[in-house]
């Protein structure tokens, strides 16, 4: 009995441990093709302004390269994209107040383009931005 319960438990374990590794590699190959996807959003629609390079425009238009914000205001940033973004914000300490206008983009096309310039230029962020999590945000 002790050998079955021990032999159950065990195989729990692998199933488990197996499973987590496999959602964690889906999730990963997710993000890499909802990146190659934002790529081409953003030089569509947002690289005018932003830069090729993620700098912006300086005292116009905020960085995205190592950017403050984007990282630690994701329903803000998710928003910003969806429904365009006036008024003062700050990105790396300093303030910004220039108007942008809605690029019009599909929540899959959010979720790509967040995806895509949350880990270019310096920014890291393993947690991948969703359309399920673009379509809850509200003006």
């Amino acid at each position: 009995m002790k050998l079955t319960t021990i032999s159950f438990i065990v195989c729990l374990f692998l199933y488990w441990s197996n499973h987590n590794f496999y959602d964690v590699y889906s999730q990963q190959d997710e993000l890499k093709e909802s990146i190659k996807r934002g790529i081409e959003i953003y030089n569509d629609f947002c690289v005018t302004c932003h830069s090729p390079d993620g700098k912006g425009v300086e005292n116009l238009y905020p960085p995205l390269a190592n950017s403050d914000y984007l990282l630690n205001n994701r329903k803000e940033s998710i928003r910003g994209i969806k429904f365009g973004q006036e008024g003062k914000i700050t990105v790396n300490g300093k303030v910004y107040d220039s108007k942008m206008d809605p690029p019009g983009l599909a929540d899959d096309e959010i979720a790509d383009v967040m995806n895509y310039i949350t880990n270019s230029w310096g920014n890291k962020n393993d947690q991948i931005v969703t359309v399920e999590e673009v379509s809850e945000i509200k003006k």
